[in-house]
């Protein structure tokens, strides 16, 4: 049904194992980890510009959110009218809305695309029912019968990297060392994962929320025009302080140990993404102010000279 997001996502993989097999070896864990890293890293570089453009439109849109409240205030009655004159404001600004929502969009079905190809390769158990031999066997998308059971060998301080928490424990067979492997030992690896990612997402968010109250206590960013307006921006900053974070802790338990390398790759790509191009918008903001003064400076009038006024010229002539 997904076989278009499946197929790409298990290609990327293929081609960045390949890669840290050579040094590496191919049942290397470390090989995948890396694999299922650079992964992430393949995703969020393409997806580098658009989220610059993100957030240059969101520095714009704040700075012209007066006119934004102005048009609401005059066609409060009339909701077609203030869609056109809002539409008509934002084409003026340079602004498209949509598209900020192409970064954040995009990462979801490579998230979904991840989690089922790794989680078919092992295939045992009650949902598809294939015996071991048969699993090891089968290939997975562009994943040979070999990558398959070398993805399945590897492993982590003795935990697989597509075991989870909750997995049943008649899939434990597709593996190795199943009569080593446990629930607590898949807990002792995941856990600490999960903990990281929680944080980690907890932090990033927290780095965006005090980069907007220092905005707006320094007048760089306008404070939310009216009372529900503040309501809603608090409570979109709790969701991604609060929400996200105990969303990722109370479904960790379905998540893969592979998986979960994605989503720490993932934070630790943002961290310094987002700190990168809020400098990078924190300089275009000073050049800009910086031109604004100096075009004031060269048409303002030199001291003891009187100001240049054609219209009273005109009037004397």
């Amino acid at each position: 049904m997904l076989n278009f997001i499946y197929w790409p996502i298990s290609a990327v993989l293929w081609f960045w194992h390949k890669i840290f097999a050579y040094p590496f070896g191919a049942d290397s864990a470390v090989a995948w980890i890396l694999a299922i890293m650079f992964l992430t890293f393949t995703l969020r570089l393409l997806l580098f510009k658009p989220m610059v453009n993100q957030m240059r439109s969101t520095v714009k849109m704040q700075k012209f959110a007066p006119q934004m409240q102005a048009i609401r205030e005059k066609y409060k009655n009339d909701q077609q009218k203030m869609m056109e004159e809002t539409r008509k404001l934002q084409k003026e600004m340079g602004v498209n809305p949509l598209a900020g929502c192409l970064p954040v969009l995009a990462q979801f079905p490579v998230f979904i695309g991840l989690f089922h190809v790794l989680r078919s390769f092992n295939r045992t158990g009650s949902d598809v029912g294939l015996t071991v031999e048969q699993n090891r066997l089968t290939p997975n998308y562009i994943f040979s019968a070999e990558d398959v059971q070398s993805f399945l060998d590897s492993n982590l301080f003795g935990v697989p990297l597509s075991a989870y928490i909750s997995m049943p424990s008649e899939m434990f067979a597709a593996f190795p060392n199943a009569e080593g492997l446990t629930r607590g030992t898949i807990i002792a690896v995941a856990a600490p994962l999960i903990i990281m990612i929680v944080l980690g997402t907890h932090f990033n968010a927290r780095l965006s929320v005090e980069r907007q109250e220092a905005r707006r206590a320094s007048g760089k960013q306008q404070a939310p025009a009216s009372e529900q307006a503040a309501m809603q921006m608090n409570m979109m900053n709790r969701m991604m302080l609060w929400v996200m974070p105990a969303t990722i802790l109370f479904t960790g338990f379905i998540w893969h140990i592979g998986l979960l390398f994605y989503m720490v790759a993932n934070n630790l790509w943002t961290f310094f993404q987002n700190r990168y191009i809020f400098s990078k918008l924190d300089r275009e903001e000073e050049a800009e102010e910086a031109a604004i003064k100096e075009a004031k400076r060269a048409t303002a009038p030199k001291p003891g000279v009187k100001p240049n006024n054609p219209k009273k010229r005109g009037k004397r002539g």
